[in-house]
């Protein structure tokens, strides 16, 4: 009996699409590099104190090379999702994936400048939603994006600070995700926070959310979804 009625459970199992999602309705987000206890601490004039931030966001970036991403991916219309449907019971897998060239993030590639703006006092940090299937996180053509504050007591030491993209935006394109086993190439969009001006030589606790009109941050259930909390300390010998 617990044999068929294991055997019976697994014929109801999807391979590409869990039958059951217990998920929080808004998805976490996660920074690159984190380092330990989501801490980013290094010096401007000791080299090897930040080279492994940059070894760590060139590693994590190597799958976003253009070259890369022409061969495996698609060039999509932005601002649109990239809906693929099944035909009734003829699955449309493999599904196609949208570019996310690596250029895209301009200063914070690592294209131009190897260290990622950590040797200038200027780092760039990779922010990414955890991945949910299915999830639409716009309407009306509105895609979500990202803000970065300090908290209250750090307001005036984070400074200026630039995204890209432009606007720090997810966009549209990149949704749904259709799971690891449906869409094998899928290449999750990420967006670049660069530090211009924060103040030196201190501790600035920066907290960067996701902002949408159909996804919440904070809730009940858990207060950090949608939202990712790290330390930033840039220190700078003065001679």
């Amino acid at each position: 009996m617990f044999v068929l009625t294991m055997y019976v459970m697994l014929l109801t199992l999807d391979d590409y699409k869990p039958t059951y999602q217990d998920r929080l309705v808004t998805p976490g987000m996660m920074i690159r590099p984190r380092g330990e206890a989501m801490e980013i601490l290094y010096n401007t004039k000791d080299t090897e104190s930040f080279d492994i931030y940059a070894q760590t966001l060139n590693n994590f970036l190597e799958s976003y090379n253009n070259s890369l991403q022409v061969q495996n991916n698609d060039e999509c219309p932005p601002d649109n999702y990239f809906i693929q449907e099944d035909s009734g019971e003829v699955r449309n897998n493999p599904k196609r994936s949208c570019q996310f060239n690596r250029s895209t993030l301009e200063e914070c590639s690592g294209i131009t400048d190897r260290t990622y703006g950590y040797q200038k006092g200027q780092p760039c940090v990779l922010i990414k939603l955890n991945r949910v299937i299915g999830m639409l996180p716009g309407k009306d053509g509105q895609s979500p994006y990202v803000t970065c504050g300090a908290k209250k007591e750090d307001s005036d030491a984070i400074g200026e600070l630039a995204y890209y993209p432009p606007n720090g935006t997810f966009n549209l394109m990149y949704f749904p995700y259709y799971g690891k086993k449906a869409q094998l190439n899928y290449s999750q969009p990420l967006v670049a926070v660069k530090f211009l001006n924060i103040s030196l030589n201190t501790d600035v606790n920066v907290e960067c959310k996701i902002n949408s009109n159909t996804l919440k941050t904070g809730g009940e259930r858990d207060k950090f979804a949608g939202r990712v909390s790290f330390k930033l300390r840039i220190t700078s010998p003065k001679n």
